[in-house]
């Protein structure tokens, strides 16, 4: 998992609560157990049309925000369904982080456990952000995960609260493999005595 630490990257504004997980990812693309090649998928209902052309109304089909590294959505982001192909999808866009009111627990676990910071900022906030973004589309939003703050286009800036360890995993790059490969050498350990006291 790649370690999150500083981001400078373009935002996109989103507005819409009770994104669920579906609507991230439909079902139809939930056959593949592989992280990658999702991002084209992402929010498919939205971003295409029936004939498979692009929407062009859809604000990640717009050209200020086609590199989009940031996403600025509404209240209740990420809820409905557990499917961590949520994150995988977007973070095979290129999305890193995602700024929201709140978030569905599971979504924002899975997010966590995939290198995808998820960040809790006030509503007005979200609305100001989203605001900004939409008077000077392709503007860049500025996240530093050690501060724990979020930089606007106009240069204000805002706390966001994290759980401790969720920024340990984030700053590390350590997913549930990462974090149980830490433990590596007491687990050889464990196995080599084991092994001596059960020779059967």
């Amino acid at each position: 998992m790649e370690k999150f630490d500083k981001l400078d990257g373009v935002a996109a504004p989103l507005h819409q609560i009770n994104v669920d997980t579906d609507m991230i990812i439909p079902k139809q693309y939930l056959k593949t157990i592989l992280r990658t090649g999702l991002g084209v998928a992402l929010f498919s209902e939205m971003r295409y049309n029936d004939d498979g052309s692009e929407n062009p109304d859809f604000v990640l089909n717009k050209p200020a925000y086609r590199d989009a590294k940031i996403l600025i959505a509404g209240d209740n982001f990420g809820c409905g369904s557990s499917r961590e192909h949520a994150p995988w999808a977007i973070l095979d866009f290129g999305i890193r982080c995602v700024i929201a009111p709140s978030f569905g627990d599971i979504f924002y676990i899975n997010c966590i456990k995939n290198g995808v910071l998820p960040v809790r900022l006030p509503a007005a906030v979200c609305d100001e952000l989203r605001q900004q973004l939409h008077d000077s589309p392709g503007a860049q939003v500025a996240i530093d995960l050690n501060a724990q703050s979020v930089t606007g286009p106009n240069g204000e800036k805002w706390m966001f609260e994290i759980d401790r360890f969720d920024q340990y995993r984030l700053l590390n790059g350590l997913d549930d493999i990462g974090l149980t490969m830490q433990l590596e050498s007491a687990i050889q350990t464990f196995v080599t005595h084991y092994r001596q006291r059960h020779s059967w």
